[in-house]
């Protein structure tokens, strides 16, 4: 049964982008398994609808088709690639379990579809390589940082609780060195085929064995730690790099360290939203830095330097140019944020604020207007 993953995100069909957003920040924040009375379930239902309606391609299979993208369809390629006389269709001539483009496919990634094609490939002596066990889930996470860490750029240790390997069992679920039996239930071929009743008719299914999970072999010690899964709720431990000019939003990807597999299949990957905090004196534009200046009105006419701090905690003396119009911000080169994953650095951008005294005595008027009838 495919999920209605608008209605998971509690968004219209016609939603747009950044409402789309909201909700999955909203309700990622709300079920976040870390949090008190976090749902791990709910909170993958989420990142899994949002995964797919925050894509545009992927947005638009989906509403074409009621079901996500499988794995190995690309925009405008046929998914079997027409029928090869050596026996086979597309990548999967000769019974080979890799599809398009090198990459493995399987079946199951097309659901109830996918289960008709599967026990018509096998007919016809074609068959796919099926995919027992489960990679380890992807796992995003937020990591808020000051405006001054995203300038020097910073080293953040993160300890993020997650499903780990059994170390008990070394992620296997069971002891090796015991051994193993065939599984009664298939036969140790692995598969048991089920007749299905659909719309099209009465098609017979090969599907990975429930009890053996398509090993072909029950363990004779399952691991008394994991219970026979080969992972454990845990907490991994993380250095995460972050570089200077590092982007509000940007997601930084940690390859492994997302939740382990099954049995030893490979570990998911941690993403990390990167989130800059609002700055009490400077405002970020890409990678420009704006910071408000209150300007003494005598200090201008005199011509004085002024002096304007920056993010890194200096200070900068600068001389406003003749002729230049206050309401345009006064533009200095080079001390803004550095750009992420290369040189040089954007502007720093000075927005003057003028500031009036507060009284003026009479010898200061007749200055100021005999000022005013001086041509500039």
């Amino acid at each position: 049964m495919n999920r209605d993953y608008y209605k998971v995100l509690g968004v219209q069909k016609s939603a747009s982008e950044d409402e789309i957003k909201k909700a999955y920040r909203r309700l990622a924040h709300q079920h976040h398994p870390d949090k008190a009375g976090g749902d791990e379930k709910k909170f993958k239902e989420i990142s899994e609808a949002y995964q797919i309606l925050s894509d545009k391609k992927k947005r638009t299979f989906y509403d074409k088709y009621g079901q996500a993208e499988p794995a190995g369809f690309g925009a405008g390629q046929n998914p079997f690639g027409g029928f090869s006389a050596q026996g086979g269709f597309g990548g999967f001539s000769g019974g080979h379990g890799h599809g398009f483009n090198g990459q493995e496919f399987s079946f199951s990634d097309l659901g109830d579809m996918g289960e008709m094609f599967e026990s018509f490939f096998e007919d016809m002596g074609v068959k796919p390589r099926r995919r027992t066990y489960q990679r380890g889930s992807d796992v995003e996470i937020l990591q808020e940082i000051t405006l001054e860490e995203a300038f020097r750029g910073a080293v953040k240790n993160l300890k993020i609780k997650l499903s780990v390997s059994c170390n008990a069992c070394k992620g296997q679920g069971s002891d090796t060195a015991a051994g193993s039996k065939t599984c009664d239930a298939c036969n140790g071929q692995g598969e048991v085929r089920e007749k299905r009743d659909t719309f099209f008719g009465s098609f017979s299914q090969i599907k990975p064995c429930g009890r053996c999970r398509g090993s072909g072999k029950i363990p004779n010690k399952m691991c008394a730690a994991c219970k026979g899964s080969g992972r454990l709720s845990g907490e991994r431990s993380v250095e995460l790099e972050i570089l200077p000019g590092v982007q509000n939003e940007q997601i930084i990807k940690v390859k492994g360290a997302g939740e382990a597999g099954e049995l030893g299949t490979p570990t998911g990957d941690l993403y990390i939203r990167i989130r800059v905090k609002t700055h009490p004196a400077f405002e970020r534009r890409g990678d420009d830095l704006v910071v408000k200046k209150e300007l003494n009105v005598f200090d201008l006419l005199l011509g004085k330097k002024i002096e304007v701090g920056t993010v890194s905690g200096g200070k900068l003396s600068v001389e406003i140019p003749s002729h230049f119009n206050l309401k345009d911000d006064l533009r200095i080169s080079g001390e803004g944020m550095p750009h992420f994953g290369s040189f040089g650095r954007g502007d720093l951008l000075v927005n003057f604020i003028i500031k009036a005294p507060k009284k003026l005595d009479a010898r200061i008027k007749k200055v100021l207007e005999d000022l005013g009838q001086t041509e500039l």
